[in-house]
């Protein structure tokens, strides 16, 4: 019996330390014979076991978990966060920069511009006519414009950014408090789960764990067709593609949304796909033809907690602490919509983008006097750097659309609710 133990005890240690252990055994390839005679007694006692005899051997064990260190390290990294250490890889990747390809055009706008103002200056500059001489001494302005102009115009993209920053940490709160939400729910839902019965407890969880995926959904109106993939008919579902556009606070964004509004769009989703492999036929239907899914998964939750009998140790102040857990995820429904829908006032974004365009098209003519021939390549820089901040406070402005990893966050709600390993 101590015999069995102990080899019990090596194999688990084997197991959970990996390759380290191994070696710590001796189990390093050696030249001698004795040291390869001594490693296949030690492998062959696990197999002469009658119990230990299907395990696997030692060198499947080490194959199978052989890895570098530097591929462990790397794992661990986890969150992109970027420090100062990571300043080459940074400029390394500039070209591949989503931001650089979202303002490409007007940089190079700009930068061609500055160019031909430099390479024009030049030419009158050298030419021998007196004239064209003097147009180029014309074509040099003071700097002292634009200096007072920066700081009005650093002020406008500072506000801009900083706002659309506040609706950033005001989106990930909201879907921080869903999760928090859920878990707490969850949690009532199990201890609780002999008083409310196992299906009904299965039926409020899918339900719960569903109710992500709606909601992202519903802020990203845009529906991935089925249709046109290899999903079996009978495994694809019509849903109403239910539009929360942008409702600005002007006329013509007033009918621009009802022009969108006119006539219902439908796309087709496959039935085993998550959420909607987590309800039943009836449920399913209904859900597809919601027009507003996350309100009608709360409205789900609510009948079933209301349909739980009393007993007593169910009483109506647990029925009303899961309502009240029920009410918060419709309170962020309305949250998210709130961020999605209102856009920051146009003719503020209007007139920093306006701004910041004079600025940077009369700017090569102050800087073509000392920069010569570098005028475009200098200007084409700020003009990278003052267009990136602008539409970084553009792209954060809505942050359930690209900053926000939603799918990540409705995977965590799903796998806390359902109880599903990490």
């Amino acid at each position: 019996m101590n015999n069995f133990m102990n080899k019990t005890l090596l194999f688990v240690l084997l197991l959970q330390n990996g390759a380290d252990t191994v070696n710590s055994f001796s189990f390093k390839p050696t030249s001698t014979v004795a040291a390869r005679q001594k490693k296949t007694q030690i492998a062959d006692s696990f197999v002469d076991d009658p119990i230990l005899a299907d395990m696997p051997s030692l060198e499947q064990i080490q194959q199978k978990i052989s890895f570098t260190p530097s591929k462990q390290k790397k794992s661990k990294k986890g969150i992109n966060r970027q420090s100062s250490k990571d300043w080459l890889h940074n400029i390394a990747s500039i070209p591949r920069s989503t931001v650089l390809q979202e303002i490409l055009s007007p940089v190079l706008t700009i930068t061609a511009w500055s160019t031909l103002i430099s390479v024009v200056h030049r030419t009158f500059q050298m030419s021998q006519i007196q004239s064209m001489n003097k147009i180029a001494m014309n074509m040099c302005i003071s700097t002292s414009m634009h200096s007072f102009l920066v700081s009005s115009l650093g002020l406008l993209l500072v506000f801009r950014t900083n706002s659309a920053y506040q609706r950033f940490v005001e989106g990930r709160k909201i879907w921080e408090n869903i999760l928090s939400t859920s878990r707490n729910l969850t949690r009532l839902l199990s201890l609780y789960e002999p008083q409310i019965g196992s299906e009904r407890v299965s039926r409020i969880r899918n339900t719960l764990a569903a109710f992500p995926y709606l909601l992202r959904h519903h802020i990203r109106p845009n529906c991935l067709d089925c249709a046109k993939t290899d999903v079996p008919r009978q495994y694809l579902l019509q849903i109403r593609n239910t539009h929360c556009d942008v409702l600005e606070t002007r006329q013509e964004g007033d009918e621009l949304y009802k022009e969108l509004n006119q006539e219902p769009h439908f796309c087709t989703v496959d039935k085993r796909s998550m959420p909607w492999g987590l309800f039943a036929k009836t449920q399913l239907d209904n859900c597809a033809n919601a027009s507003n899914r996350p309100l009608w998964s709360c409205d789900q939750m609510a009948r079933e907690v209301v349909s739980i009998p009393y007993s007593e140790t169910f009483t109506s102040r647990e029925r009303l602490t899961l309502l009240g857990n029920i009410d918060k995820l419709s309170n962020a429904i309305g949250q998210c919509e709130r961020i999605h829908q209102t856009t920051v006032p146009v003719n503020y974004a209007r007139h920093a983008l306006r701004s910041l365009t004079f600025w940077l098209v009369t700017l090569p003519f102050a800087l073509v006097k000392d920069s010569g021939l570098l005028t475009g390549p200098v200007t084409g820089i700020i003009a990278w750097v003052l267009f990136g901040i602008y539409q970084i406070g553009h792209a954060i402005e809505d942050p359930f659309q690209k900053t926000l990893r939603l799918s990540i966050l409705c995977n965590a709600i799903k796998n806390d609710v359902l109880g599903y390993p990490n």
